[in-house]
């Protein structure tokens, strides 16, 4: 198939949660953002073939995809699943919260919209939820009126902040999400979840 890589056979292709947020953490778009959005898309997670990478990646050049899905590989932005995973059923307002609650250690996790209201929660009483939304709407002010310092001058691509202990660690974390051109949120308290498999190999 290919002289420098080839297919583990018998996954199927998921993001990782580090993948998934790449896909939505900026409006801007790059070919691995442009599949990892096309993979979240999907009502199934797909068998990790050539021709459904080929229908993912939008490109018919079987060494480009394979070498564009070791790239995300590398970056630890794909996994390969033993077992297909199915889009999650239910109204959204009451599935919100759950998912949501998979993305923290401990389970305190909400999502705000940009003018600092908050949409779902979990873990958190509604008097904190309420204030740690306003408080990302603040700060993601603040993040668009330096960006230009941080991107430009410090070359900090990030557009997360956080509030850090006295060592260093994430207390609470703001991630922004980005959904066609609207802007959310995702507050975290303590360390975000991220799991990792691989989904090609050398050969």
């Amino acid at each position: 198939m290919s002289g420098e890589y080839s297919l583990t056979e018998g996954l199927y292709l998921y993001p990782t949660p580090a993948g998934a947020y790449y896909a939505v953490a900026s409006m801007e778009t790059d070919k691995p953002r442009q599949f990892l959005r096309k993979l979240l898309q999907q009502p199934q997670t797909p068998a990790l073939t050539l021709e459904n990478l080929q229908r993912l990646m939008n490109h018919d050049d079987s060494e480009k995809c394979l070498a564009l899905l070791h790239h995300c590989q590398k970056l630890r932005w794909v996994q390969g699943l033993e077992e297909p995973l199915e889009y999650p059923t239910g109204a959204l307002e009451n599935i919100l919260s759950g998912l949501l609650s998979k993305l923290s250690e401990n389970g305190k996790v909400l999502l705000a919209e940009k003018q600092g209201f908050y949409l779902a929660t979990h873990g958190f009483p509604h008097e904190v939820a309420e204030e740690l939304s306003a408080l990302s709407a603040e700060i993601a002010t603040v993040h668009d009126r330096r960006a230009g310092l941080l991107i430009n001058n410090m070359g900090i691509m990030s557009h997360a902040w956080s509030i850090v202990d006295v060592f260093g660690n994430s207390e609470v974390g703001f991630w922004p999400l980005f959904i066609s051109n609207n802007r959310f949120v995702v507050a975290v308290y303590g360390i975000p979840h991220l799991s990792i498999r691989y989904a090609t190999k050398e050969s």
